[in-house]
């Protein structure tokens, strides 16, 4: 959900600086930099007005940069949610929100005041009369340490005590962000020792849990809904459970998603959706 980066914007006497994807830009007026600022925000990165004063700050305390991140992370996910708000309050429409792996966790308190989204980590969810879900944003360990992984035992513990709540495990939807491991729906560039993909990223390496691979054959859940591996969009059947990673191009501005359309008998149809 949250960004990956600050991009500094810099106030010059020529006009608004900014270095965006290894790309130096200027824009010469209000208009041209409110549209760069909206392309960087739609890349998933978060720009910030700033002149060279403020630069040097940041650039001498690092411990400020991060402070500001988390900050600009926490403004722009309650913007999202005044957004859900706005257009979700009378509609009888429901939003379920689970942070990934990447997501700081000081985000979750901030939909948790939402009314209109709930946050579901750890949780199960009833999504119909026949249906139930659960959720969770932690993965097995990656190349970046990033907030929420963790080893695959413990993984395969926390999603064991949702598991086990569940009243009809074949009518239930699993909402895991990492795909199991060797399902066609987790392939990602392997990496060197310097975490730089190998053969310009030609060579893929399947990178997901095995603990998920084991949670969805124990219980056979109805489907299994994944992100994660931005490479890894895809449907594939695991046992009986239809497995959906949608993918990611958020860096080329495109929303990628699923549409899934359940009923008694299960799982009525899937639409992978781009825009």
């Amino acid at each position: 959900m949250t960004g990956k980066a600050i991009v500094p914007v810099l106030e010059t006497k020529e006009g608004f600086k900014t270095t965006f994807l290894e790309q130096d830009y200027t824009m010469h007026s209000s208009e041209e930099t409110a549209q760069m600022e909206e392309l960087i925000r739609n890349r998933g990165y978060y720009p910030i007005r700033m002149d060279s004063d403020r630069i040097a700050e940041l650039e001498a305390n690092p411990e400020n940069v991060n402070k500001l991140f988390v900050d600009v992370a926490k403004s722009t996910v309650e913007k999202w949610m005044d957004y859900a708000e706005d257009k979700l309050n009378n509609s009888g429409i429901k939003c379920y929100v689970c942070p990934g792996n990447d997501d700081m966790f000081e985000i979750d308190e901030v939909i948790r005041k939402s009314g209109a989204v709930e946050l579901t980590e750890g949780k199960v969810v009833r999504l119909s009369q026949y249906h139930e879900m659960i959720s969770t944003g932690w993965s097995n360990p990656t190349p970046w340490n990033t907030h929420r992984e963790c080893s695959e035992d413990e993984l395969k513990r926390k999603l064991d005590r949702m598991a086990e709540q569940v009243e009809n495990l074949s009518q239930c939807v699993f909402n895991f962000h990492c795909p199991p491991y060797n399902s066609g729906l987790d392939e990602a560039p392997e990496l060197d020792k310097d975490l730089r993909p190998r053969y310009a990223g030609r060579s893929l390496i399947p990178v997901g849990s095995l603990a998920v691979k084991e949670t969805i054959e124990t219980y056979r859940p109805l489907l299994g809904l994944f992100g994660h591996i931005h490479e890894g969009k895809g449907v594939k059947k695991l046992k009986k459970s239809t497995c959906i990673n949608p993918g990611s191009s958020y860096e080329q501005g495109v929303l990628m998603g699923a549409l899934v359309e359940l009923d008694k008998k299960g799982v009525r149809s899937y639409l992978l959706t781009s825009g």
